[in-house]
């Protein structure tokens, strides 16, 4: 490398440009009474230009009856590579189609990276992601534990891949 490579003067010059280029233009808005280019209002206001690629919060999908579609396989939680999804398997003899169902299906929101593995897993469309994240931030870690019950009523989803019929009621003897 030449001494000029060495320097980085041309980068250092270029960084420079592109710095001043954006605070200029800030200061432009600015000065015209026009809001800043980065100031959020939140929670009233989202941004317009969120990260397209923003997967949002965990829902579980809901059959017809209201149960989750989940059938506790626990590939997501094994896919997790931040390893923040637990999921406590029960049986229901009942149900012909899946009688393995989570008795408890957890997410620790303080740990996870929003990767969406977990979704890509799922063999019975059953964990999703919405783009809206209403009152994720938080001050207290204990409410980023989200349980079964939020996440199957906090934006309810049933339009699953593969449906399933509702269980057959027993008449009454």
């Amino acid at each position: 490398m030449t001494w000029w490579e060495r320097a980085y003067l041309f980068e250092i010059v270029r960084g420079l440009t592109i710095t001043g280029g954006v605070f200029m233009k800030n200061m432009w808005r600015w000065m015209t009474l026009r809001k800043g280019a980065l100031t959020t209002y939140y929670p009233e206001e989202t941004r317009a230009d969120y990260a397209p690629r923003n997967r949002g919060k965990h829902v579980l999908t809901q059959r017809v009856d209201g149960r989750p579609q989940c059938i506790a396989c626990n590939l997501c939680a094994t896919i997790c590579p931040a390893k923040v999804i637990e999921i406590e398997a029960a049986f229901d003899p009942e149900d012909p189609a899946h009688p393995k169902y989570p008795a408890r299906f957890e997410i620790d929101y303080s740990r996870c990276i929003f990767c969406g593995l977990c979704v890509e897993a799922c063999p019975e469309d059953a964990i999703r992601m919405v783009k809206e994240v209403p009152d994720l931030p938080t001050r207290d870690r204990g409410s980023l534990w989200l349980s079964r019950a939020e996440l199957l009523t906090w934006n309810p989803q049933s339009d699953v891949a593969k449906p399933y019929a509702a269980r057959p009621t027993r008449a009454p003897e």
